[in-house]
């Protein structure tokens, strides 16, 4: 050995979802009991370069720029709200999802998706993120469920008589 330490290197996939939210939490949290550093990664599409004007074309380093700027204010207000102290960076990469987080996740010790529970026929359909990174990834991953949706509980009809009730027996 040349007594150099390992840093443990966990990589999230982040997209601005509630479940995405989840999986950063999680893995800040983790990172911090490790004492590892956060990598979270962004896929970000390349631009549809048929829908600008040839002499209007899209910076795609501007994009990825945006959205790594986006990541990190996510980050600060996660560091914020919970506490959270692991060293985190941010980053957004051109490419589809699954291919981007693998390829962050070649020297990582974990890979954290999140789940955004479309279930099993809206994964089917729309294919799934986090059934791509389990299926490809080059090291454990982790799916992070999302926040479970909230439900209004049904509100009883109560009938307001516009005339008093009778007192007494009624047949």
């Amino acid at each position: 050995m040349d007594g150099t330490a390992h840093r443990q290197v966990l990589v999230v996939g982040v997209d601005g979802s509630a479940g995405a939210d989840a999986a950063l939490r999680y893995t800040m949290e983790e990172a911090a009991r490790r004492g590892a550093v956060v990598r979270a990664v962004m896929a970000v599409r390349p631009p549809e370069l048929f829908a600008y004007e040839a002499y209007v074309l899209p910076d795609p380093e501007a994009g990825r720029a945006a959205a790594a700027a986006s990541i990190g204010r996510r980050i600060e207000e996660l560091r914020e709200q919970f506490g959270l102290t692991a060293e985190a960076e941010a980053e957004a990469i051109t490419g589809s999802p699954v291919a981007v987080l693998v390829d962050a996740a070649r020297d990582a010790d974990l890979l954290v998706v999140g789940h955004r529970g479309r279930g099993a026929w809206g994964s089917a359909l729309l294919g799934s993120v986090g059934l791509g990174a389990v299926l490809h990834a080059p090291c454990p991953v982790t799916v992070v469920p999302g926040p479970a949706p909230v439900r209004e509980e049904p509100r009883a009809a109560v009938a307001t008589p516009s005339v008093p009730l009778p007192v007494g027996p009624v047949a």
